[in-house]
């Protein structure tokens, strides 16, 4: 996610400057046929053009809110996996115990038992923004040019390593294959986690009310899990997505065969008092058009890239920020050295991952 304050107009020109040379082109395009060649037929009415242009914004209108509304509902069910993850430390951290226990157990072995299951909640994590970050048909921000360049700028986590690598390092070699054996490997992992505290209540390591109050936190990261699942699992609907699309690109093309005519009319009215410069009027229709054409196209473009928030842009959700901050403050609790716990992802170009 972006963190500084805005985006300049110089990184929007940049992302846009393929789109921006194609407006220029084809505006040259269409002024020099109505100037040079008098194809005066190309000719649209104004209003018409201006009727469509407002449909057209409220369409992308309508596109941009209901992307920003799938960032935010995303965001917020990341900020609940914080707050639960931090909630599962602590009490793992305090409930997990020897109090009850008929054969009481040494501290390095209690260590070990809590270190096991901070470890395979971020193991969890790992599995969980993995899925996250997969391709789905319907997700086209990689299919971009620009947008390629930009991600493979940023270095996201997901692309570089693979599940299997990262999972080396908080399971266990049988639990970690059969996790992979599994479909749905984050839930697989939150099964691990019932089973393993079932085991800790048999042997006495955990009394009733605490195994209870576990299986409470495992339960609402599983909803947490399917509220994710839910918002990558099903696109916004690809009939307002495709429309939104079409009817922008064709408002883009009609708008210099309306433009045009009017400049020319416009450079008539004082052709009396400056010929010269009437007579090249009609050439000013160029700046005007290509502007109106990347305003709409950006806007449109911006809520395209926003429809999926686990993609990997620039506005997305920092699913691996937050995993790696929810790592450390995990580990930090059960007083795991410093040397042994990874830092915090570097922001590239301020932007988090």
């Amino acid at each position: 996610m972006l963190t500084k304050p805005r985006y300049s107009l110089r990184d929007l020109l940049l992302w846009t400057r393929l789109e921006l040379l194609a407006f220029i082109v084809f505006s040259a395009i269409v002024t020099a046929l109505y100037r040079l060649l008098d194809l005066s037929f190309l000719h649209l009415p104004w209003a018409f053009i201006a009727v469509v242009g407002t449909a057209v914004a409220f369409i992308i209108s309508f596109q941009n809110n209901a992307a920003y509304g799938r960032i935010w509902e995303a965001r917020k069910i990341w900020g609940g996996i914080v707050n639960t993850s931090r909630t599962w430390a602590m009490k793992v951290k305090d409930m997990v115990g020897d109090d009850n226990a008929e054969s009481p157990v040494g501290g390095e072995e209690l260590l070990e038992i809590k270190k096991t299951l901070i470890h395979r909640h971020v193991a969890w994590l790992s599995a969980l923004r993995h899925a996250m970050r997969q391709s789905k048909p319907w997700e086209e921000f990689a299919l971009h040019r620009t947008n390629r360049e930009w991600q493979e700028q940023l270095h996201i986590p997901e692309k570089i390593h693979s599940l299997e690598e990262e999972l080396a390092t908080y399971l266990s070699d049988d639990e970690r294959e059969r996790v992979l054996s599994k479909a749905n490997k984050q839930t697989a992992i939150l099964a691990l986690q019932s089973e393993h505290l079932r085991k800790l209540k048999q042997r006495g390591l955990l009394w009733e009310f605490a195994f209870l109050e576990l299986e409470n936190v495992l339960e609402e990261l599983f909803t947490l899990q399917g509220k994710s699942e839910r918002i990558k699992n099903f696109p916004y609907p690809r009939q307002y997505a495709t429309l939104s699309h079409l009817f922008a690109r064709l408002f883009i093309v009609l708008i210099p065969f309306a433009a045009v005519p009017e400049f020319s009319k416009i450079g008539h009215t004082f052709a009396s008092s400056w010929p010269l410069i009437a007579d090249q009027f009609v050439w000013g229709a160029i700046p005007f058009c290509v502007l109106i054409m990347w305003l709409f196209h950006t806007m449109e473009r911006i809520g395209r890239v926003g429809e999926n928030p686990f993609e990997g842009s620039a506005n997305d959700v920092p699913i691996s920020t937050i995993a790696r901050g929810i790592e450390i403050d995990m580990r930090q609790m059960i007083d795991e050295k410093a040397d042994d716990i990874p830092g915090p992802l570097p922001e590239v170009y301020n932007v988090q991952m």
